[in-house]
């Protein structure tokens, strides 16, 4: 064999793996969020460090030709301020494998429901819902229809077992629905639960509407977005249905107004008492400021406090009637 020749081979050889390497793709990612606050519930305060939904992953995808791709998520949580797991389930947060293509992509595993992330992930900004200042007054569809109004016990449509089908991307417009599968003994009333979201964007302008039902339980919601120049006004309307707790309207409001770095943030909910349950309202308000140092590492500070009627029960650990405050300093940073 020549010398020329095996310098061909190997070059050959390169070009091959190469290839392959194109063809998929392994990414490590996720989010260290942790704050100081000196937070207050009724006339008890406390002043300590807390994480902020702190989780890392692995995404990879997989060209199988054709327009075909194979993916999956690896996604799991840590207290940031401790170190320690937030679940006994090692990928909790999220553990999923899909297939997608020119017909969309269907999903199998683990996952949030996609009817939260067009709504009130959505609009709250200013720390992507997260930590003592995450919007406390949503209902989260993994938690319908439990004791209290969803203010604690166990219920709702969940985030495993599941099965979802999400549409390609349709101009701006693109949808998902899912079902989960609830993998009970036979005799438990527990039931499958369905999820439905549908999402609009262009430009300025974000849209979305979302829907859950379990085990005779709903709730349905609005969404809107929209920048001009500096400032981005959001908002959403939920509704919900219960068996343990009649019905109920929950709002929010949010704006946000960028100058450089800064961000200034003030958003503002309010959930009506549910019919079942007297003097369970409740107001939440926000005010926020973060300075992005980078674009995946912000420093910030908030003030939040959440009232309570008689009976409300957010925010306060189960003490009925008790408000809840916190001041906080934190630091963000993506990877």
């Amino acid at each position: 064999m020549t010398k020329m020749t095996r310098i061909a081979l190997a070059a050959l050889a390169v070009m091959g793996a190469t290839t392959a390497m194109a063809q998929s793709s392994v990414t490590l990612y996720g989010r260290v969020n942790t704050t100081v606050e000196h937070q207050k519930v009724g006339d008890v305060s406390n002043t300590g460090m807390q994480n902020n939904a702190s989780r890392w992953g692995i995404r990879g995808t997989e060209d199988l030709g054709g327009g075909l791709k194979a993916g999956f998520v690896l996604e799991s949580g840590f207290n940031s301020d401790t170190g320690a797991a937030t679940s006994s389930s090692y990928f909790g947060r999220q553990s999923e494998v899909n297939l997608s293509g020119g017909f969309g992509m269907l999903r199998l595993g683990n996952f949030f429901p996609e009817s939260y992330f067009g709504s009130a992930d959505y609009v709250s900004m200013h720390n992507h819902d997260t930590g003592s200042s995450s919007d406390a007054l949503y209902q989260d569809p993994n938690w319908m229809g439990a004791s209290a109004g969803g203010q604690g016990g166990v219920g709702g449509i969940g985030t495993i077992n599941k099965v979802a089908y999400r549409t390609p991307s349709m101009g701006a417009f693109w949808a998902e629905g899912s079902v989960s599968l609830h993998e009970k003994a036979v005799g438990t009333a527990n039931k499958n639960g369905y999820d439905l979201a549908a999402n609009y964007a262009t430009g300025p302008l974000h849209l979305g509407a979302a829907y859950s039902n379990w085990n005779s339980n709903w709730q349905a919601s609005l969404r809107g977005l929209y920048t001009f120049g500096a400032v981005t006004l959001g908002g959403y309307y939920q509704r919900n249905d219960e068996t343990l707790a009649g019905t109920r309207n929950n709002f929010r409001l949010s704006a946000m107004y960028a100058m450089g770095a800064s961000e200034f943030h003030a958003n503002v909910g309010r959930a009506n008492s549910w019919s079942q349950i007297d003097k369970s309202a409740a107001t939440q308000f926000t005010l926020g400021y973060n300075y992005n140092l980078s674009k995946r590492t912000k420093v910030y500070g908030y003030y939040t406090r959440v009232n309570n009627s008689a009976n409300g029960m957010y925010s306060n650990g189960g003490v009925r009637g008790a408000d809840f405050s916190s001041v906080a300093l934190g630091v963000r940073h993506n990877f």
